[in-house]
Parts: structure tokens; C-alpha cells; sequence
């Protein structure tokens, strides 16, 4: 008997290597050494930091995966997998430097294989991250025909001086919320189930967008332009909206004492959310602990600052609102929402 015999296709993992290595190659940085097929990848640091502080993070796509292969759209999802990762990093101010992707299924098919990573690839390109290596794992009987698995890692620095840990976080400071692409990659399986009752009306009209590409929008990699804000503002912290939602996401930047006042009429709920809303029956509360809402990223700024920022988030083309601010609080309940 071969391996092939036993349900693992060794000519169809090197396939996928060499159409992947140009798409890869896009996202390197000049610090990457070599290039793919070693056994551990290699990233020089030296001459670039000071006192750098290493800032890692690991995530995966959660069960919009699910969606993904039901719809065999396969192309964006690599994207939300890089998003997840580096807007993490990206909360204490560090610059996201090189990532890696897990990828498993039970039997290799090569052009989704390629479309995944190509995804991964393009995702690393917008963050300005190197894709510098990762694993593609064909294991027979794991998987049912046609699923695969995806897990990110990434590491990113960031200067000592510079790290955001919400020490500088004070009473009075504001919330600037910054647009989301749409879900993003959390509340899944409640979206799931909501279009599965609906009769999954993919083609369903949401002001000029079918409601089938708003729930697979990739998400919105914040990296390039929050750096740049960091270059020219004190920010005093910052905060990614995933599993949790509003509720429970900015709250974990915020010091002991202190809690947040959230204006749920400061922006619109757009288009998905509504209709995930009424479809499903879901109360407010259930919507801002599950989802974004519409808020993807979030910075916690001085009032003094608020004007700046604005502007400079406006040039960088990124939607936002003044959406609440840091008060006094004290007891469990440190988050309002209304």
C-alpha cells in the first residue's frame, strides 16, 4: 500500500506549495531571511527596536467557516483569518511583523487549498505583516468531504515605551468607534441560525447589497491606518470588537474603577445587523454582547484629542463616530448601553 492508498495525496500538498509561493512572496518584508519550505521560518529584528516587546495572538474564523463551504466562497476567508489575528496585536500598539496559518482537511483539494491561502496572503499584503510560513495538514476520516479547518498566529512589536495597557485610560475620555465591514468573523452560529430559518435568502436586497455577500464581507484590517495614528496622536487605548461584542470588548481596556457609557443612538445600525435583528427576534442586549453592531474597532482618546483624530481617520477614508465615554463606576455593572 502508499500513503495515496490511505487517503493522503503528497503530490497534491506540493501542487498546492508552488502555486502558493508567488502569492506569499507579495507579503514579505525585508526583515523575512529565506523563504518557504524550511523547517522553521526565519525573521531578523535587529536594528529595528530599541526595547522591543514581543506582542503574540492566535485565532481562528469561528463557524463563518461553516458558511463559507456551504456557499464555497473561499477566496475572502483567509482574510478574516489574518484580521482576527493582527487587529488583536494591533490593541497595545504593535505593528503586526509576520503570521502563520494552519490549514487541515480529510482529503486536499487543490484549488480550494489555493484560494484559502491565497486569501491569507492578500489579507498579510493589506496589514503589511509577512506571510512567512504555515501548515497544510491532509488527514483522511477527520474531516467529511469538502470541510476544512483554519487557525491563525501571528507575532507583532512594539517599542516598550509605546506599549497600550489603559494606564493613561482616564474619567471623561472618549469613544471613537470605526466602521466594521459587517459581522466581521463572530456571532456565526446565531447568524447561521437566523438564515437558516429564513430559507437562507441569499439574494435578499440590503439597500444595494445581497444579504449573502454582507454576511461573507471579510473583515476590516485596521492596521495600516490605526499605525499611522499612533505615528502622530496619544491614543490611551484601544479596543477590537470580536466574540463579546460591545459589551464586552472595550471593558476589557478600561481600569478597574472606571466604566464606559455607550450612545447606541451616536450611528446606525447597518443593513445585516438590522435584519439579523428582526429576523431573529433578538433583544439589544443579545445584539451588543454577540456582534459588532456595526462598530469594528475602538479608540479610547482625550476629549482634546477628539477633533484630530477625526480628521486624520476622515483623510485615512475610515467611517466613524463619537460613540460614548469612559465615566466613573464602580460595583459589576461597568458597561451602559443605550
Amino acid at each position: 500500500m502508499t500513503y495515496r492508498d490511505a487517503g493522503v495525496d503528497i503530490d497534491a500538498g506540493n501542487e498546492v506549495v508552488e502555486r502558493i509561493k508567488p502569492l506569499v512572496r507579495r507579503s514579505f518584508r525585508p526583515e523575512v531571511m529565506g523563504g518557504l519550505g524550511g523547517f522553521g521560518a526565519l525573521f531578523d529584528l535587529s536594528g529595528k527596536y530599541r526595547e522591543p516587546v514581543l506582542v503574540s495572538g492566535t485565532d481562528g474564523v469561528g463557524t463563518k467557516l461553516k458558511l463559507a463551504q456551504q456557499l464555497n466562497r473561499h477566496d475572502t476567508i483567509g482574510i478574516d483569518l489574518v484580521g482576527m489575528c493582527v487587529n488583536d496585536v494591533l490593541v497595545q500598539g504593535a505593528e503586526p511583523l509576520f503570521f502563520l496559518d494552519y490549514f487541515a482537511t480529510g482529503k486536499l483539494d487543490v484549488e480550494t487549498t489555493v484560494a484559502v491561502v491565497g486569501g491569507i496572503a492578500k489579507g498579510c499584503e493589506l496589514s503589511g505583516c509577512a506571510l512567512i510560513g504555515g501548515e497544510t495538514a491532509e488527514m483522511p476520516d477527520m474531516y467529511p468531504p469538502g470541510e476544512y479547518d483554519l487557525a491563525g498566529f501571528t507575532v507583532g512589536a512594539v517599542e516598550k515605551s509605546k506599549l497600550l495597557d489603559g494606564a493613561k485610560v482616564r474619567a471623561g475620555d472618549q469613544l471613537i468607534g470605526i466602521a466594521s465591514s459587517g459581522p466581521h468573523s463572530n456571532g456565526y452560529s446565531l447568524i447561521r441560525r437566523i438564515y437558516d430559518r429564513a430559507g437562507r435568502p441569499g439574494d435578499l436586497d440590503l439597500g444595494g447589497v445581497k444579504l449573502v455577500d454582507a454576511l461573507m464581507a471579510p473583515t476590516r484590517l485596521y492596521v495600516k491606518p490605526v499605525l499611522e495614528l499612533l505615528k502622530a496622536h496619544d491614543l490611551h487605548a484601544m479596543a477590537h470588537i470580536t466574540g463579546g461584542g460591545l459589551t464586552e470588548n472595550i471593558i476589557r481596556v478600561i481600569p478597574d474603577g472606571l466604566g464606559l457609557r455607550i450612545d447606541a443612538s451616536a450611528w446606525t445600525l447597518p443593513p445585516v445587523f438590522d435584519w439579523l435583528q428582526r429576523e431573529g427576534a433578538v433583544e439589544n442586549s443579545e445584539m451588543w454582547r454577540t456582534f459588532n453592531c456595526g462598530i469594528g474597532f475602538v479608540l479610547v482618546v482625550a476629549s482634546d484629542e477628539v477633533a484630530a483624530i477625526e480628521a486624520d481617520l476622515a483623510r485615512l477614508q475610515l467611517p466613524n463616530w463619537r460613540i460614548g465615554e469612559v465615566i466613573q463606576a464602580g460595583g459589576a455593572e461597568r458597561v451602559s448601553i443605550g
